[in-house]
């Protein structure tokens, strides 16, 4: 795979080289009939006895891809070299397969040479309403793209001659996607990006887009559809360790993230994320300027101005990286350069990654302690293998004991699932404590998934502030996933088992699977997050000015929700001789200190500084603030 990761000149050099679909189909056609029926067979593995939303998905979509396997995998027994289908209706008929289960997480992923190809057009299209009709436009264009009258503001009525909401329905109906809201976002997400990995090519050569110019007259484009490479995943989710173990992600979404990136944006290019990169700054940025980051495909933060006031804006667009500890010291470092008197937090198009960084993050906005989302298996012989051979964390990368001893326990009773338990350590979700003390404001939408809809229920089910939705709802996906590839090696570490089912799949393909479902906490305990999702307390419509100028509309009304709320703060530092606390506090009267898990003093607030006995050897130094007898806010020191 070429380079994409250097200047932006470079991406623009990769894109002049892109070929168009027809000839890039052309070297594709490498499958031979061994290599279907063992993709298929391997294919029955991993639904039959793995998939742990299987008895879910078979009663909400009434639908049964064990069965279609094996008619698949009998048709295939019946065909030889000479007279098996065209590889297209192979690859088809395994991805409708997959997408019937409607999982996200779930997915045949092709072989070569599609698997690390994205098709696209050099345009972007996105939706915003007028009152409660939907409309489309053009909203990004590739760098050095020109067409006549087309471009960023012309308002798309037509697709190949479809009207376009139409079109974007029947696309939807194509693609995986828990709920209606999750469907329609996808399908519109695909009219101009399909990752060959996850997605078939498009069925067109060139698509006819019909529009309306800025002075409403209306025009045609043509636009033939080219193939290149992707920007490379920042994580390796073949591979044993803690990223890919406890990965939680919408690959499809991800991938178009990364090329929207690389098409779009490419300036935020960098070859990795590391906190060790960082440009720090102790300055508060100007109003509508960003904060430095050594993440940038990570993370964006800035102040906004709003009729409401001015606040902080973070965008998290993935959470999908190795580092969860490092990601979240960043963050904290870019809030804290923020307005403290309110958080706009907007994880929209945020695909999920590291179940880790998601819950992690959590314990930064509130200070209630964080009780991470619990998980279970389905109970299959297959997975209680897989539970036996990692009971004691051979590799130190993951311990699955817990879930070994109710996995046979589930066995002999019948039951469908494992005991809960959650992949998140509890000490290293509250290890860092509350670092914003503002009210927060959480931005979501139907493109949030997989370790963002774990992170959207725990910021919901924590009560840490209202969450503001642009769809009715998440993507709804519950579950940590494993590639084929990752339950293959499970099996061979330390030492491989006998007569394992998992085999090598041909030529570069693979396949993912939803292997343990996430459960609710607090309130909602117990309920799964899977098709389900995470409903907004409030809905915000997308308008023209949100899509063509910077989601202008939408933090005006998060902003309105901000200066509905009370603003605290609970700033504490250890004075120069070690002896007191100093204090910078808002809307408290009253705080509690613990130093090593004990209490040691209680003062009333405001109060510039305190003396603390034992305050010097101390190492871990806790401070709770109260309002009116009420635990609000907490402030954690380490030492």
């Amino acid at each position: 795979m070429p380079d994409l990761t250097g200047p932006p000149e470079r991406i623009a050099e990769q894109l002049a080289e892109a070929v168009a679909l027809r000839d890039f189909l052309e070297t594709a056609g490498t499958l031979t009939l061994a290599d279907r029926r063992r993709l298929v067979q391997q294919a029955l593995v991993l639904l039959e006895q793995n998939y742990v939303h299987l008895p879910l998905k078979a009663a909400m979509h009434a639908v049964n891809p064990v069965q279609r396997l094996r008619l698949l995998g009998l048709r295939l027994s019946r065909q030889s070299d000479a007279t098996m289908d065209p590889e297209w209706a192979f690859h088809a008929e395994l991805s409708q397969i997959f997408h019937s289960v409607r999982d996200l997480h779930t997915n045949y992923l092709l072989p070569l040479p599609f698997s690390s190809k994205i098709a696209y057009l050099p345009f972007q299209i996105e939706e915003y309403y007028q009152g409660q009709a939907r409309h489309y436009v053009v909203t990004r264009t590739v760098a050095g793209f020109s067409a006549p009258g087309f471009g960023p503001g012309v308002e798309v009525t037509h697709w190949n001659g479809i009207p376009i909401d139409r079109a974007v329905e029947v696309n939807a109906d194509r693609f995986a996607g828990s709920n209606p809201a999750a469907r329609h976002s996808r399908g519109l997400q695909s009219l101009t990006i399909r990752p060959l990995r996850i997605h078939l090519p498009p069925d067109e050569e060139w698509v006819q887009v019909g529009y309306l110019d800025a002075n409403g007259v209306a025009g045609e484009h043509r636009e033939t559809w080219r193939v290149t490479d992707n920007l490379p995943p920042f994580v390796d989710a073949d591979q044993v360790s803690a990223a890919a173990l406890a990965q939680g992600l919408d690959l499809g979404t991800d991938e178009i993230g990364r090329a929207v990136k690389m098409l779009f944006v490419p300036q935020a290019v960098t070859p990795e994320e590391s906190l060790a990169a960082a440009r720090p700054t102790a300055e508060a940025p100007a109003v509508g300027e960003d904060v430095p980051t050594s993440m940038p495909s990570v993370l964006r933060a800035r102040t906004v101005s709003t009729a409401s006031g001015v606040f902080g804006h973070v965008r998290v667009f993935t959470f999908n990286v190795t580092d969860p500890n490092g990601f979240v010291a960043e963050f904290v470092r870019l809030v804290e350069l923020l307005p403290q008197n309110g958080l706009i937090l907007d994880v929209r198009g945020n695909g999920g990654g590291h179940i880790f960084a998601g819950e992690f993050l959590l314990q930064t906005l509130t200070y209630r302690a964080i009780t991470p989302e619990p998980v279970q298996f389905i109970a299959t012989p297959l997975n209680v293998r897989i539970c036996h051979q990692h009971a004691a964390n051979p590799t130190g990368q993951i311990d699955l004991g817990p879930w070994s001893r109710s996995m046979e326990q589930a066995v002999e009773t019948g039951s469908v699932y494992s005991a809960a338990f959650p992949i998140t350590p509890g000490d290293g979700a509250n290890a860092l404590g509350q670092r914003y003390h503002g009210p927060v404001v959480l931005v979501t939408d139907a493109r949030c998934y997989s370790a963002t809809d774990i992170f959207a229920a725990g910021f919901q089910d924590h009560k840490i502030g209202p969450v503001l939705g642009v769809d009715d709802n998440t993507g709804a996906g519950g579950a940590n996933v494993w590639t084929h590839e990752l339950l293959k090696t499970l099996l061979e570490v330390p030492e491989p088992v006998p007569d394992s089912p998992y085999l090598p799949l041909p030529h570069q393909a693979n396949m993912r699977v939803a292997i343990r479902r996430t459960l609710r906490v607090n309130d909602l305990a117990g309920t799964p997050v899977e098709d389900l999702g995470v409903v907004p307390d409030h809905r915000h419509l997308m308008t023209r000015d949100d899509v063509l100028h910077d989601n202008a509309d939408l933090l005006e009304r998060a902003g309105q929700l901000l200066a509905g709320l009370p603003v605290r703060r609970l700033g504490v530092r250890v004075s120069d001789g070690g002896g007191e606390l100093l204090f910078d506090t808002q809307g408290l009267d009253r705080a509690d200190v613990y130093l090593d898990g004990r209490p040691v003093l209680s003062v009333d607030l405001p109060l510039a500084s305190a003396a603390v006995p034992g305050l010097v050897g101390a190492h871990r130094i806790h401070v709770e603030g109260f309002q009116t007898g009420q635990s609000v806010a907490v402030r954690t020191i380490n030492r």
